[in-house]
């Protein structure tokens, strides 16, 4: 049996995510694999690293710095979250990310990117930390309009989201046949059309391919949120997920709406932690 923990994205709402994780990590639960989408990954990195409370500390830490993030920095850089400062310079001097028992932990830790040319999903298993893993790390959680394309090992890549939202049925093919799911939406809610497709027609026409998985996105998502209820009820997976919306949009500087969101996310993990004990201990 192979225990995985899949984590969709959801931009802050990721905080919530974060929440949950956190107690799983407090009580030990050590899954083989976890595979994280966008915000699942770019918060998900410290389930591997050990680093319980990492993501809200540093998220409220720079709510407030336009270095780390703004619209001075799309407008200045292309990109919202600041990359060089966010994703090269927060973690090796003012939040210290644990490389070491990164490379150490014997969990596989996958990111789900798009490859802007093909709008195909690329896997990329990141077992060491240097610049380039970075970058493949800042790729799954480049949303479009607010990044710019990520270069890096010879791909173009953004938001892993676009092109497997929740990626259960990937990681099932891989061998992970004993998985927790994460969500960021409550049971009921599908995913609508996007209303900036003329905005992003616009901004990545360069990109028919990614264009078109764009367009297509709220139809693959729901489709996707059909697998995991039917993989729930066959008792393939165990899902957890906000009893109501989450109160975050994507972007927010307030650190005080970061850490209401980051304790919502405690709690579920807390009224769920036995039951994902029982549920990985399961043959």
């Amino acid at each position: 049996m192979r225990k995985g923990l899949v984590l969709e994205g959801g931009a802050m709402r990721g905080l919530w995510t974060a929440g949950v994780t956190d107690v799983m990590m407090e009580h030990n639960v050590q899954p083989d694999g976890l595979i994280g989408v966008s915000a699942g990954a770019a918060f998900g990195c410290n389930y591997k690293s050990r680093q319980v409370g990492r993501a809200i500390r540093y998220n409220t830490s720079f709510a407030k710095d336009s270095r780390y993030s703004g619209w001075w920095s799309l407008v200045k850089s292309g990109d919202y979250f600041n990359a060089e400062f966010g994703y090269h310079i927060v973690p090796y001097k003012y939040d210290i990310f644990d490389t070491k028992t990164f490379e150490e932990n014997p969990l596989e830790f996958t990111i789900v990117c798009t490859d802007v040319e093909t709008g195909r999903a690329v896997y990329h298993l990141m077992d060491h930390v240097d610049y380039d893993e970075l970058e493949w790390l800042r790729a799954s959680a480049s949303m479009p309009l607010a990044s710019k394309v990520v270069e890096v090992d010879g791909w173009k890549l953004l938001d892993g989201g676009v092109s497997d939202s929740i990626p259960l049925e990937y990681y099932e093919q891989q061998g992970y046949d004993r998985n927790v799911v994460i969500l960021t939406q409550p049971l009921g809610y599908q995913k609508e059309h996007n209303r900036l497709m003329p905005l992003m027609r616009l901004a990545l026409r360069k990109y028919p391919h990614f264009l078109k998985a764009l367009d297509e996105r709220h139809l693959m998502y729901n489709k996707q949120l059909e697998y995991v209820a039917a993989a729930e009820k066959e008792g393939r997976c165990l899902v957890i997920r906000p009893d109501e919306k989450i109160p975050i949009g994507h972007l927010s500087h307030d650190p005080q709406q970061m850490r209401l969101v980051y304790e919502l996310g405690r709690k579920v993990g807390e009224k769920y932690i036995e039951q994902i004990k029982t549920f990985y201990a399961c043959e």
